[in-house]
């Protein structure tokens, strides 16, 4: 599975990533796409607290296997950035990278790029960035 990687500078809060989720697990807060961070197993405070083993490292992300979930809520409790959230049937959901899909929903949707798996995108569009910088301040300079 694709890491999954945000760029806050190109997001326009449309709230396509959330409309899109499958999982209904991302949320746009003050222009930023916030979703699990997919710790990897020995730092997911999720899966640590997990009384059931319901939650697992599943190819790259951590996965909540619902059949054995128990909706304690604990998961919810101990995620740092609030990604993990209980459903209307009382179950612990999160983002799993769209793991029934062969790309990320998310991603797909979003028109600007803020969300993206590729981060040679991420690195290259910055550059870019600083390269305009440079050059407006050259034009000044002269």
């Amino acid at each position: 599975m694709d890491e999954l990687k945000v760029n806050p500078e190109l997001c326009v809060d449309c709230g396509l990533c959330e409309r899109n989720c499958p999982n209904n697990a991302i949320r746009v807060h003050d222009g930023v796409p916030l979703f699990c961070m997919h710790c990897s197993p020995e730092k997911a405070p999720c899966l640590a607290v997990c009384p059931k083993g319901a939650i697992v490292a599943l190819g790259g992300a951590i996965t909540i296997k619902q059949d054995k979930c128990i909706g304690c809520g604990l998961c919810h409790s101990v995620c740092p950035i609030g990604a993990v959230t209980i459903n209307e049937i009382g179950q612990a959901t999160k983002c799993d990278l769209c793991a029934d899909y062969d790309t990320q929903q998310c991603v797909e949707a979003c028109p600007t790029h803020a969300l993206t798996n590729d981060t040679e995108k991420i690195i290259h569009d910055k550059q870019e960035k600083i390269s305009e910088g440079f050059k407006k301040v050259q034009t000044l300079l002269k």
